[in-house]
């Protein structure tokens, strides 16, 4: 296991205070606030832990209502709000500063039998054949706006291994395309068979580039090149399957619409064998900055 690794998963061991409260910190990001992908996983975590190891989470919907300061401890209090036959749901409020930063609704199911279909796996290449984060960010280092950018977007990524399986937004300013992205990506490191540190993991990862398939529809680099102003807004996510978040997983990634400054990105999460894992949506402020 990556010591980049050890740091996210010791990141998503909250701290138990009280019955129904936990408390996170958070690890140094490349923008001065909380990762989104971060509070979310966290919150997912605050939930799993009052919930009966036999069901696993199947669904979850968040809002993301301040920016979350780096620097601060993060309170999750977890409302239980059904604990039925078959389904759980849990609703957990991230506080900051005697504020609400984050919300987050979240359901959980017993296992059983039912119907089976779904959609086709899309194709894509071999994640071993595309090139790294540490090898493929460097090339656009002339792109980005400040020093340092590179360094700290290869330490962020550290603990996931994501690969792009075309050229992302800041390697296509200026050069609108069709509003899709794909990217592989799996921890760099084993983890333990909990389902619910999976699920938690591909929450945290889900958040990092749902947004890209917006910016390429207009040629625009993104947060980084600073042609941009970004945010998420909500986000929801349905598990489908069992998957485990440390072998490949592929993010495809398409934008439907964006307007009003906000873009619409949905995606699908499909395991190597083809089987369809989790499917995603998020709006996210997107905004031209003005001169």
């Amino acid at each position: 296991m990556s010591a980049a690794l050890d740091s996210l998963l010791d990141l998503l061991d909250l701290e138990q205070i009280e019955r129904d409260i936990f408390r996170g910190t958070s690890r140094s990001a490349v923008v001065p606030r909380v990762f989104g992908g971060q509070v979310a996983a966290q919150a997912l975590v605050a939930a799993g832990r009052t919930v009966p190891a036999d069901r696993a989470a199947h669904s979850l919907h968040s809002y993301f209502l301040r920016m979350g300061d780096p620097g601060a401890p993060i309170v999750y209090s977890v409302d239980r709000i059904r604990d039925g036959r078959s389904f759980t749901t849990r609703r957990v409020v991230a506080v900051q500063h005697g504020q609400p930063i984050f919300h987050l609704s979240a359901s959980f199911q017993t296992y059983e039998e039912g119907l089976e279909h779904q959609a086709a796996m899309p194709p894509a290449p071999d994640p071993e054949t595309l090139p790294t984060a540490a090898q493929m960010l460097p090339r656009y280092a002339d792109r980005f706006s400040g020093p340092g950018v590179v360094d700290r977007l290869i330490e962020a990524r550290a603990a996931v291994d994501l690969r792009y399986v075309d050229a992302p937004p800041f390697g296509s300013v200026g050069e609108p395309r069709e509003p899709r992205s794909q990217v592989w990506f799996r921890t760099n490191g084993k983890l333990a068979d909990d389902p619910l540190l999976h699920v938690c993991m591909a929450t945290y990862v889900s958040d990092m580039t749902l947004l890209d398939s917006v910016l390429l529809a207009h040629g625009r680099g993104g947060w980084a090149v600073g042609d941009v102003v970004g945010a998420s807004l909500d986000h929801a996510m349905w598990f489908h399957r069992p998957f485990r978040a440390d072998e490949w997983l592929l993010y495809d990634q398409e934008s439907p619409s964006a307007s009003g400054g906000r873009g619409l990105g949905q995606a699908r999460i499909h395991t190597q064998d083809g089987r369809l894992a989790i499917t995603v949506i998020q709006e996210g402020v997107v905004r031209v900055p003005r001169d």
